[in-house]
């Protein structure tokens, strides 16, 4: 049986290795970019079961991104968790109304991340 499969799209290093640390001994297979000019692309070949975006990234901001992915017939159904340092009321409201499931706060806790992506990408029993 194959592995969840997370994407995490972050600019930040330290937060996608993070991330792999956090997810990998779970049981997830974790796919990382920190382009996110090529996350769409990356998406539709590596069909993740849920992704993690970033608010915060140079080029082309999480938002934006999630507009893309929810505008793109081929992956549009994936379910997307925002991650930023940005926790007011107006940005989770912002990426709820595009089309976000979640959004975690950063620094990320390891036990609301595990949790999260357990409702979204459950392991395989």
């Amino acid at each position: 049986m194959s592995k969840p499969k997370i994407m995490v799209i972050d600019d930040d290093m330290k937060t996608l290795e993070l991330m792999e640390a956090i997810l990998i001994p779970k049981g997830h297979e974790v796919i990382t970019t920190s382009d996110p000019l090529q996350a769409v692309a990356l998406i539709i070949v590596n069909k993740p079961d849920l992704i993690l975006l970033d608010v915060m990234m140079p080029m082309l901001d999480g938002y934006s991104l999630l507009s893309e992915i929810k505008k793109n017939n081929t992956i549009s159904k994936i379910p997307v968790v925002m991650l930023t340092a940005l926790g007011f009321e107006l940005n989770k409201e912002l990426a709820h109304n595009l089309g976000a499931v979640g959004y975690i706060t950063k620094p990320v806790d390891s036990a609301e991340l595990i949790q999260t992506v357990s409702i979204y990408c459950p392991l395989a029993k």
